[in-house]
């Protein structure tokens, strides 16, 4: 990559990790991502060898089968993952905070169950707060689960379920109203259940139903699915942590690592596109000499790069402040904020750059124009970063 995003003060052992996954993007992502995604296929081989490579586990602890690695090594895993298709990359993000719940929230039974599994890879996750009819407003969804003996009965339709499909694990956030007494919260009559289920699509067991993957304008091959529950029976001993009412504020701190984790994606595909406007302005002649050296054209590179990094750099100091223990919430809606618009422009740039051969599928810039936009809605609109960004530092700069 040369000089830009560059990560300085890692160990040894990160830099062996990121060598790894490094020499698997180029090896076995980059030659296929064109093919596969054209083909909207689901790259099972692909999966298959970050699983063998133990990616899947790579923040759940040593105890539990995984590798215990930082937020910060993962970040960058993911972004390098993203350089070679952003696609893969969101098979493991959504896995990744299922697996961060757990660690957070879960109880000492659910850990041991269910972590191992997840760490191998074998149990793959996946998780959804929205639902049609509410979008970012999480706290007017109307899935409900109603306590039926020792179990829960949960009936409603979620919505953008990335691995809706191939996942075995959905933790689904739904209300559990009679468990909270009148004139609580909304917030906290929501509970999050963890749902085990099948891999596959109609009615996985009773009362599931995984309708076919959702056409999509870009981020192909991995499956987005809704899921729809009519009675479905749950034991209250999946409920996220063991007791009801906390599963909004856990889905939040999920959220809160996801907004790293897209931040780190943007930045991995504006990495790439930028690669590409590079190469292609050095190649492509017009007017006597490589477009490079056209100052109209050099300036934009410019522009890219300084995109690129800054929100590199943007994204690292979010992880590491998570690392740390400290409180993220501001530098992770920032972060992911200005990565993901940036990654936005520098698409559109490097597009312009190719002119018109950037308009043809052969070409892998189009492909990551239709990539890009689904970083600026996933985890958090960017409108719902400035919320969280201006409420925080409100809190720090309030007027005595």
């Amino acid at each position: 990559m040369g000089r830009l995003a560059q990560t300085g003060g890692l160990t040894e052992q990160q830099h062996e990790i990121l060598a790894a996954v490094k020499d698997f993007v180029s090896k076995e992502i980059e030659p296929r991502a064109q093919e596969l995604e054209h083909a909207d296929e689901y790259p099972q081989d692909i999966v298959d060898g970050m699983k063998a490579m133990g990616i899947f586990g790579l923040m759940i602890p040593e105890e539990y089968g995984g590798l215990g690695e930082s937020l910060l090594t993962y970040a960058l895993c993911v972004e390098e993952i993203a350089r070679g298709w952003m696609s893969v990359s969101g098979i493991i993000n959504t896995h990744f905070i299922v697996a961060y719940l757990l660690m957070q929230h879960g109880t000492d039974e659910q850990k041991a169950a269910l972590l191992p599994g997840m760490a191998a890879g074998e149990v793959r996750g996946a998780f959804s707060m929205s639902e049609p009819h509410c979008g970012s407003d999480v706290s007017a969804i109307r899935s409900k689960a109603v306590r039926d003996g020792d179990d829960f009965l949960l009936t409603g339709q979620k919505m953008w379920l990335t691995n809706g499909g191939s996942s075995t694990l959905v933790a689904v956030l739904v209300r559990t109203d009679e468990e909270v007494p009148d004139g609580g919260s909304v917030y906290r009559r929501m509970t999050t259940f963890l749902v085990e289920k099948p891999s596959g699509f109609g009615e996985v067991r009773p009362g599931l139903t995984i309708p076919g993957k959702i056409e999509k304008m870009g981020y192909k091959g991995v499956d987005t699915t809704e899921l729809v529950m009519d009675g479905l029976r749950v034991p209250a001993d999946r409920i996220l942590g063991g007791a009801p009412g906390r599963g909004f504020y856990q889905m939040m701190d999920g959220v809160e690592v996801g907004r790293v984790n897209v931040a780190a994606r943007a930045c991995g595909v504006a990495i790439r596109a930028f690669e590409l406007g590079a190469q292609y302005a050095q190649q492509r002649h017009a007017f006597g000499k490589p477009i490079a050296e056209h100052q109209a054209v050099g300036f934009r590179l410019a522009d890219m790069a300084v995109k690129v990094e800054a929100a590199h750099q943007l994204t690292v100091r979010a992880a590491r402040l998570k690392d740390a223990g400290e409180r993220n919430d501001l530098e992770a809606g920032m972060a992911k904020y200005l990565a993901s618009e940036y990654c936005k422009e520098v698409v559109e740039d490097s597009f312009r750059i190719h002119g018109g051969y950037g308009y043809a599928k052969e070409y892998e810039i189009e492909r990551l124009y239709r990539e890009a936009p689904m970083l600026l809605i996933g985890e958090g609109t960017a409108d719902v970063q400035r919320m969280i960004i201006s409420r925080r530092l409100l809190e720090d700069y309030r007027m005595s």
